[in-house]
């Protein structure tokens, strides 16, 4: 199945905005939804809406093996060992969040380290700040190379015996890149640290085996990958999942609870305190299963090569300024400013002819001060996008110039 033929699939995709078809180009953002997934969130809705876990009538039978299903789909798409290692959350901010405070405030004292990126995502920086500030743990930073990368010399420099906590993203989500995160997983496990994985934009394009990397806790959102919003999931080894405490308390999470004392269920339920989002977890379940009809490697390669072509078809624009590596292969993401353009005058401008962009700080700020820039625009490609919408953002691109530079003139 090609991407016109995968298009198809996708109803929203389907539609002219300000007079003309859409080109939606906006996926590292968040990402279109299939028929397929519409379709089960609505049958549940329809036939099996319930709580899980709590009733025996039919209904919430049927939720319950809906629910407890997307779960061992999230293992199987991820390798886990087990469905106890699958964590349901809001998504991947919330997973990072549960990582810091439950796991990290416990084992970080005042000397001890946390190894992030200056590229992060502030998600998986914000934490790690409240994390040291409440422990007095230093926060260090493994240096980026002049294109934006980050080397094993470097981490093998930034990583000592006092870090407690290495988490880096998979994929940066403004510069393309994408961190070996196995190879910093080993680096970390000799110092005695965790690693933990964002995996918000790296999980909707690869195919990812956490047993394979050996992290410690792995996140991501499915609202990238096809799925609904709010609903992700967090991976983490049993071992340490099990030392760890709940940070939300109430129904569901619950084993037994005296006037003065509670105690808590077994994995993985002891950390979904509450009614859970089970029509979320029935849509992840779903985008999966639809992601892997497609095939993980089939989309990546196709990501690979409609990034190839944006980094030939774009850079021979004057003024254009490209961020990230120049060469090797790069996921579906081209992040830019045009000379003289504001990223957002150039986001209106292209939406008004059908073309959906990110423009801003893309959620890191400190990366932004890095390069220089105050914000940027980004165009981000998914297994519906086809060379013409590079063609179409290409043409655009040129019109926005002319368009300004006669205005400035």
């Amino acid at each position: 199945m090609n991407a016109k033929e995968i298009r198809k699939l996708f109803p929203i995709l389907n539609q002219e905005v300000n007079g003309h078809p859409l080109v939606y180009l906006d996926s590292a953002a968040t990402s279109q939804k299939p028929l397929a997934v519409i379709e089960a969130v609505k049958h549940y809705y329809e036939w099996d809406n319930a709580n899980v876990h709590r009733g025996v009538h039919t209904l919430g039978s049927r939720a319950t093996d809906a629910y407890e299903g997307a779960r061992e789909k999230v293992k199987r798409f991820l390798n886990a060992r087990n469905t106890e290692e699958i964590i349901f959350t809001r998504g991947t901010t919330t997973a990072l969040n549960l990582v810091a405070s439950s796991y990290a405030r416990s084992v970080c004292r005042e000397g001890d380290e946390i190894v992030i990126t200056l590229m992060e995502h502030h998600s998986n920086l914000i934490p790690w700040q409240q994390v040291a500030k409440a422990t007095g743990a230093t926060l260090k930073y493994i240096p980026l190379q002049q294109d934006g990368i980050i080397t094993l010399a470097d981490a093998e420099n930034t990583i000592t015996d006092r870090t407690k906590v290495v988490a880096v993203a998979y994929v940066s989500n403004v510069m393309g890149v994408v961190h070996p995160v196995k190879e910093l997983a080993a680096i970390a496990h000799r110092h005695g640290a965790v690693m933990v994985v964002d995996g918000a934009q790296s999980t909707p394009h690869m195919k990812v085996d956490v047993q394979d990397l050996d992290c410690d806790f792995y996140a991501l959102s499915g609202h990238k990958m096809c799925a609904p919003t709010g609903i992700g999931a967090l991976y983490g080894k049993k071992e340490l999942l099990e030392k760890m405490e709940p940070i939300e308390f109430g129904g569901e999470m619950i084993d037994f609870v005296d006037l003065y004392d509670s105690s808590w269920k077994e994995l993985p339920w002891k950390f979904e305190g509450g009614t859970p989002i089970i029509a979320g977890a029935v849509g992840l379940g779903a985008a999966i299963d639809f992601l892997e009809d497609i095939g993980m490697d089939n989309i990546h390669e196709h990501e690979e090569k409609l990034s190839a072509y944006a980094m030939n078809v774009l850079p021979v624009m004057e003024g254009l300024t490209i961020y990230g590596p120049a060469s090797g292969k790069r996921p579906g993401l081209v992040t830019f400013n045009l000379e003289d353009v504001h990223p957002h005058d150039l986001a209106t401008f292209l939406d008004a002819e059908g073309i959906a962009v990110r423009a801003g700080h893309h959620c890191c700020q400190p990366l932004m001060r890095w390069l220089k820039a105050s914000s940027t625009a980004r165009a981000s490609f998914y297994l519906y996008n086809t060379e013409e919408d590079i063609d179409r953002l290409a043409e655009s691109l040129r019109r926005t110039k002319e368009y300004f530079s006669d205005a400035i003139g």
